[in-house]
């Protein structure tokens, strides 16, 4: 796969909605040749539609265990992707003195929307398709099944 490091850690604001919905897109792509983890520069519980969202994917999120960066050793990653600019601002701090390259791909926070279940639960599935988009294209296609 081209460009794919060994670990890769995603960073969001509150590893609530877009840093584990990353976490579980790829590793549903590559877990088994990558070794994946999410924080966020606060730890939040994971968003209800977050989880609604991946459960469409046949993903299982409902254990996912929100961290910090603090949690985490940068020295235990090779990249970091980063989804909010706090998280990037954060994450450039994380890294100094370590090889781990960061990378920025800005998403939307879903969470900020406001309006019917169904309109909040198209803007999750949006930053999901939008995810799993980067992902492929920044990492390509995985051999077994994908999402």
């Amino acid at each position: 796969m081209p460009g794919m490091p060994s670990s890769l850690l995603f960073a969001c604001s509150e590893n609530s909605v877009r840093s584990p919905m990353a976490e579980a897109l790829a590793k549903r792509l590559y877990g088994q040749a990558v070794y994946i983890d999410s924080v966020g520069v606060r730890a939040r519980e994971v968003d209800g539609f977050a989880v609604s969202a991946l459960d469409e994917l046949g993903i299982d999120v409902h254990r996912h265990h929100a961290k910090t960066f603090d949690d985490v050793d940068p020295s235990s990653f090779d990249r970091i992707v980063t989804l909010s600019p706090e998280a990037h601002h954060r994450a450039l701090e994380f890294t100094r003195g370590t090889a781990a390259e960061v990378e920025y791909w800005p998403m939307t926070d879903p969470s900020a929307v406001e309006g019917t279940r169904e309109a909040r639960l198209d803007a999750y599935r949006r930053v999901r398709d939008q995810i799993l988009a980067r992902l492929k294209a920044r990492f390509g296609n995985p051999a077994g099944p994908s999402p």
